[in-house]
């Protein structure tokens, strides 16, 4: 990693340009990476010791290599020179421009610009006309289909953009704002490869525009296009390269990366929250759990990111917790759809799922585009078995994000219930290969092999076995493989996966119908086998339940009296 001087000078910089082409997003982003580069001890005053906090023991906390700020053997990066700003004859111009845009009348800021000639000035007025397409378009969609149905309005002004910024690339005279405006146009107008191209030239030019790197990211959809992309090795490329793993789901590969960016940026909240939602694809939920409430200490009032940590609440079914977030993130801003997605998360803990569908919908009015909203609002909908609502919200959410595996699997259920087992397995097998790693997916395909309709036995103990590897915390793959091998006739398959899985309920002190039932075969299993003494403990301890699972420990008992190589043993040993 660069020194962390160098880090600081050129985010400070770059702050500073970005607000002025009112690129806002990246602007908030450098911002929160400036203040998390750790500060000169030398320097720190009682007011500017706010980042000396608790995050760099979760940073420690969570690392698995020894990570510092110095970078690793052989690892350089390059200079890129910061960019000449050559605003001068159209300043009075630009600045009337810009506070038009600040009020979001985008056609008045491209009016004022329409005769200047600077490149600053050029990028603005386009960006203006750019976003005021956006605006009309939202505009129609409401009119002609609601706030949340589908429809065909496209951004007019995509076309006329086009064809200037390919003058103006094709002339040399564009800089690499206007590089990133053109990648944009062009993901929109759906030719995505030369877009890749356009976006790399302008983060190879001006590595520090955030919003660049993520439009980039968001056409990088394999791990081959991934490595193709011709990037100079700036310390900007880690970040975009830990992003993109993440989204790749190489969870690993992120975390390592994210670690490693520590080393220079050890208080950055935006990396803390990336390590949080990695370890929460993991499903390390408790550690995920920590890292927040490190993040609302140090942030308070931050809303962004926050749903996912109110899905971890949910899953742990932290009343209490999840209330409170709900009600802190309502007073701090009720309008953001991440707000009601926390609340509708709360409603659903408690059971109230119209309540929970009507705030998910509200997010979907503050931003279509929420894929979260799309998949909690279809996770209710199959608590409220109104099936075909359901598989609407989750087909808007892979149209959004087609590796969702949370909307793919929440399809293949909304087919299960509606007895269609053939659909269902395809939407399993999506959602399986998105998350491999999660025991839940495994054990549903495997459910849907085991219907009447499909009955491949076979294939279910396979899912069950993959299953098993990845963590069941739910422990049904266990008892599943053993049931099917008894099914089919192999006896010792099943008390193989009986013994695996009575080891793992008595390691985790459980107890249930299904202890009952594996010390039942187990018994039985080693009384066939002429494995008495072992068949007595199993017998022994099925005499602790009640029930007809005693009676029959008792007549095993009896009935082993009369093998010559088993103790006598009278009656009135049994408990009654």
């Amino acid at each position: 990693m660069n020194s962390k001087e160098t880090c600081r000078s050129e985010l400070r910089i770059a702050l500073r340009q970005l607000s002025d082409r009112c690129l806002y997003s990246a602007s908030k982003w450098a911002g929160e990476q400036l203040v998390g580069i750790e500060q000169d001890p030398a320097k720190f005053t009682p007011t500017n010791t706010r980042f000396q906090r608790g995050s760099s023991s979760i940073r420690r906390r969570f690392r698995t290599n020894d990570i510092t700020s110095s970078p690793a053997t052989g690892m350089s990066y390059v200079s890129t020179p910061v960019l000449e700003e050559d605003e001068v004859i159209d300043g009075d111009f630009y600045l009337l421009a810009k506070s038009y845009f600040d009020c979001r009348e985008y056609k008045r800021a491209a009016h004022v610009l329409r005769d200047q000639n600077a490149k600053k000035s050029v990028f603005l007025r386009c960006y203006a006309l750019y976003l005021a397409g956006e605006k009309r378009k939202e505009e129609e969609m409401i009119e002609l289909e609601g706030p949340l149905g589908k429809s065909d309005a496209v951004n007019r002004e995509l076309v006329s953009l086009e064809r200037e910024l390919s003058t103006l690339h094709k002339n040399g005279t564009i800089d690499p704002f206007g590089l990133y405006l053109y990648g944009l146009v062009l993901k929109n107008r759906g030719n995505q490869n030369l877009a890749r191209t356009v976006l790399v030239e302008s983060v190879n030019s001006y590595p520090w525009n955030w919003t660049a790197w993520s439009e980039l990211q968001s056409i990088c959809t394999t791990i081959e296009m991934l490595s193709s992309l011709n990037l100079s090795n700036h310390w900007m490329k880690d970040f975009f390269l830990a992003s993109a793993y993440q989204e790749l789901r190489m969870h690993n590969e992120s975390l390592a990366k994210y670690e490693y960016l520590q080393g220079t940026f050890s208080f950055s909240n935006y990396i803390q929250a990336q390590i949080a939602k990695a370890q929460y694809c993991l499903r390390e939920f408790d550690q995920v759990e920590v890292i927040f409430e490190e993040l609302l200490r140090n942030d308070p009032y931050r809303v962004e990111d926050m749903d996912m940590y109110s899905n971890v609440l949910y899953a742990k079914e932290c009343f209490s917790a999840l209330s409170y977030l709900a009600h802190r993130v309502f007073m701090t801003d009720k309008y953001r759809p991440e707000s009601c997605c926390i609340i509708g998360n709360y409603y659903s803990l408690k059971g109230q799922h119209e309540k929970s569908v009507m705030y998910f919908r509200r997010a979907l009015k503050l931003d279509k585009k929420y894929l979260s909203a799309w998949t909690l609002m279809g996770h209710e909908y199959v608590e409220m078995k109104n099936t075909p609502a359901a598989v609407d919200a989750y087909r808007r959410a892979v149209d959004i994000n087609p590796c969702d595996y949370r909307a793919w699997y929440g399809l293949g259920q909304a087919y299960e219930m509606m007895g269609m087992p053939f659909y269902a397995l395809h939407y399993f097998k999506k959602s399986v290969f998105l998350q491999p790693s999660d025991s839940r997916l495994w054990i549903a395909m495997a459910q849907c092999y085991e219907t009447d309709q499909l009955h491949l036995l076979e294939d279910a103990i396979k899912c069950y076995r993959r299953a098993a590897n990845c963590n069941d915390k739910e422990a049904i793959a266990l008892h599943q493989l053993a049931k099917l091998h008894c099914e089919l006739g192999r006896p010792e398959e099943a008390a193989f996966y009986y013994k695996k899985d009575l080891e793992r309920m008595e390691n985790e002190e459980r107890e249930g119908p299904n202890m009952v039932e594996a010390l039942l075969f187990l018994a039985q299993h080693c009384r066939t086998h002429k494995r008495l003494e072992e068949a007595e403990v199993y017998c022994t301890r099925l005499l602790d339940y009640t029930g007809p699972e005693k009676e029959m420990a008792k007549n095993m008992l009896r009935g082993m009296r009369s093998e010559s190589s088993f103790p006598s043993m009278d009656a009135e040993h049994f408990p009654p």
